[in-house]
């Protein structure tokens, strides 16, 4: 055996002895703690008062003030008959300073047996010492729950990316980053709601539960309703639920949830994700290009203070109003073809051809502009941009130009490269949806999983009338890693899906 090889076997080895030692004198700590009448695990309750960042942002107010705190010990030293230690809690750590004299020579023993991991309630003083530290001099400490398993350390625990996805509970715990990603995440969804609900928008929530999957070109999970006997769809978006909603006069409705796609995983993508979708009566889609220009600069400017921010080294100015480009003169830009001259498909196949793009076959003229824009022009969009007026082929469900039928008034949000948001001026004839419908049907037939189902109930709707409404669809956490500087969506969900380890 390589020598090298050998020598990282035994070190395997004697990890594991080691972790299996740790393991086995942290099980007796707590069995000595039951045997004397101490069980950490009995305790059910324990009344916090302030937190660490309550108590450090206000010291000159909370300076002598008798606090209650809890938290995870994190560090820990021992001066014979004082100690100190740090305890993080959800919004920071704060040193706790215990002495003998104060807490009883009982509990101070006690305490000098606690472990790193440990999670404690403090009863002390505020105070500052003599370096200068905010602290909690402590008279009464209570052990709340015994960690079995040691921390990993920073540095050296919890480089592997992969852990940290599987345990993102140790993570949160050793990553402060990490912790105010998700913290500032929820302050991202917050803020968004309260832009819509000032603007009059009703917050509603559709069917997780689909019996046909519409509103995208995905593929869907399928599941099966035993007692009902017949299969059933994750949603893949809840756009025609909210569209009926539309046509049952609600007029301004917005939904935030759960989507579900059966397709790959990727730093952009993953099975399961969040989105919001936002429909307004009398309305298209430039109205929704101020309304999502408006909803973004505002939510960066009241979670972090600016509406520029840096994304990955680059800055990107979100302070509207944005550039706006058809899909035509974005290729055009940085192509040099002009699709607008373009009728004939041979044509546009030879040109995209000429470019190095292959070409499947059976594709428009417009498809094959889509292809192209795909190619050459999304990444090259690194400040916000608006990319509008989308081949009909593409775009199922929107209302088409009045002046040029083979478009429709489609735009997408860009930045830094990525698709943000897709918004329409929705189609609201019910004889040119079901003729879309059908379109989007023979495809299903030809072997394409992504394209739209027949919906009998959606057309229904549709011919009880549905007034002029545009529709706005944001990725909620693509949106989140542009507002947090995270490269991969995983870093931006708490659970992302994994394949189990063998």
């Amino acid at each position: 055996m390589d020598n090298n090889i050998q020598e990282r076997n035994s070190q395997v080895i004697g990890e594991t002895e080691d972790m299996n030692e740790v393991l086995k004198v942290r099980r007796q700590k707590l069995r000595e703690l039951q045997q004397n009448g101490k069980d950490p695990f009995k305790i059910v309750k324990y009344d916090v008062t302030s937190s660490s960042k309550e108590i450090i942002d206000n010291f000159e107010a909370m300076e002598g003030r008798h606090v209650s705190v809890a938290g995870r010990i994190i560090t820990k030293r021992g001066m014979g008959k004082a100690s100190f230690c740090h305890i993080q809690d959800r919004d920071g750590r704060i040193q706790l300073y215990v002495r003998i004299d104060a807490v009883g020579q009982e509990a101070y023993e006690d305490f000098k047996k606690y472990d790193l991991g440990d999670i404690v309630g403090a009863k002390g003083e505020v105070f500052k010492t003599h370096m200068g530290e905010i602290s909690v001099k402590v008279n009464e400490i209570t052990l709340l729950a015994k960690s079995l398993r040691p921390l990993p350390e920073k540095w050296h625990g919890l480089r592997d990316t992969d852990l940290r996805y599987r345990q993102r509970y140790l993570d949160l715990i050793v990553n402060p980053d990490v912790k105010n990603t998700f913290i500032t995440r929820s302050r991202i969804i917050k803020e968004i709601r309260k832009f819509l609900d000032d603007r009059g928008f009703l917050e509603v929530e559709t069917p997780l539960l689909n019996t046909i999957p519409g509103g995208a070109n995905a593929r869907p999970f399928i599941t099966h309703h035993n007692t009902l006997d017949m299969d059933l769809y994750l949603r893949i978006a809840p756009e025609l639920y909210l569209k009926r909603l539309i046509v049952g006069g609600l007029e301004k409705v917005y939904e935030i949830g759960r989507m579900f796609r059966n397709e790959g995983i990727s730093v952009k993508h993953n099975p399961e994700f969040s989105m919001m979708e936002i429909y307004e009566a009398y309305t298209d889609y430039k109205g929704m290009m101020e309304l999502a220009e408006t909803l973004i600069s505002t939510v960066a400017q009241n979670v972090l203070g600016t509406m520029k921010i840096m994304y990955q080294g680059q800055e990107i100015d979100l302070t509207p109003p944005w550039t706006r480009m058809t899909m035509a003169e974005s290729v055009k830009k940085y192509t040099g073809v002009d699709f607008g001259l373009i009728k004939d498909v041979e044509e546009a196949k030879k040109i995209a051809t000429s470019k190095g793009v292959e070409v499947p076959p059976g594709l428009t003229v417009g498809e094959i502009m889509y292809l192209m824009f795909e190619t050459f022009v999304e990444e090259n969009l690194i400040q916000p941009t608006f990319i509008y007026d989308y081949p009909i082929e593409i775009s199922p469900l929107t209302k088409k130009k009045p002046d040029r039928p083979e478009l429709t008034e489609r735009f997408e949000i860009f930045i830094y490269g990525r698709e943000m948001g897709n918004a329409y001026s929705e189609l609201n004839d019910p004889i040119d949806q079901r003729e879309r419908f059908i379109k989007q049907v023979q495809k299903r037939e030809a072997g394409d999983e992504e394209a739209n189902m027949m919906d009998e109930d959606f057309l229904t709707a549709l011919e009880y009338g549905m007034p002029p409404t545009g529709g706005l669809g944001i990725g909620i956490d693509r949106l989140v890693m542009l507002l947090t500087d995270q490269y991969s969506i995983r870093d931006v969900l708490l659970f992302p899906t994994m394949k189990p380890r063998d």
